[in-house]
């Protein structure tokens, strides 16, 4: 995926280690909180040139000790130099979670990002999740308007059914080209339409080269960064 700023493939340590040539900049989503100690686990032994190191919550936090967390990523940063390292968490409701993410945001030597639940009082740029097909780009990323935006990218896809009882949202349909659908240029998806006689059904669908265009739209509106899957985005 060619963008005028950074975009990462996030990769497992699998994934990195089995892959020989890797065409652009990486993001290592193995770490994340031990479930042993009170530190991190899973950090790299080494990272390509200009690649985000990626700190996830999928072990909830509990006892962990926010300056040894601290400790462990400067030593990263100093050994690994990462471009940037984005705290992916995703339970805002555990306080200590939001302490370790404090601290790290103020002591590190390197951008850091925060997904939104922990953006509220930090001084730094912020994760978002991929942009709804349902919704124009700018009205995803207006509460943040005036923050650096670092952006989740994905081929997503959605089925809203509407019937005289309103309208209902489910997980959708990926069709293997575009034929016989209809481009919606201001929400940078694909879409085809299914009636009944008692529903309409709409098959939203976002193709490579509509992530393209929305991310050269989303740089203007404050994304200076980008990180989708590898096993979805790769040309491998």
């Amino acid at each position: 995926m060619s963008t005028a700023f950074p975009f990462y493939l996030a990769m497992t340590a699998a994934e990195f280690h089995r892959s020989s040539v890797i065409s652009q900049p990486v993001a290592w989503m193995a770490c994340h909180f031990s479930c042993y100690g009170t530190g991190l686990s899973n950090l790299p032994t080494s990272l390509p040139q200009d690649s985000m190191l990626i700190v996830n919550d999928r072990t909830p936090v509990c006892g962990h000790d926010s300056r040894l967390i601290v400790e462990q990523l400067a030593e990263a940063v100093d050994r690994l130099h990462p471009e940037c390292i984005l705290l992916d968490f995703q339970r805002p409701n555990y306080p200590e979670t939001a302490t370790i993410a404090k601290a790290i945001v103020s002591q590190l030597a390197c951008p850091v990002g925060v997904a939104e639940g922990y953006a509220d009082t930090l001084d730094c740029p912020v994760f978002l999740p991929p942009p709804p097909l349902d919704q124009p780009l700018k009205f995803h990323l207006q509460p943040w308007e005036h923050r650096e935006i670092w952006l989740e990218a994905a081929l997503d896809k959605t089925t809203i059914t509407v019937t005289e009882d309103g309208s209902t949202f489910s997980s959708g349909v990926f069709f293997p080209d575009s034929d016989n659908s209809f481009r919606e240029e201001s929400l940078f998806c694909h879409y085809r339409v299914e009636t009944t006689d008692t529903s309409a059904q709409f098959h939203l669908f976002r193709t490579r080269e509509d992530l393209s265009s929305l991310l050269e739209t989303a740089e203007a509106l404050g994304v200076t960064r980008a990180v989708g899957l590898y096993q979805e985005l790769s040309q491998q």
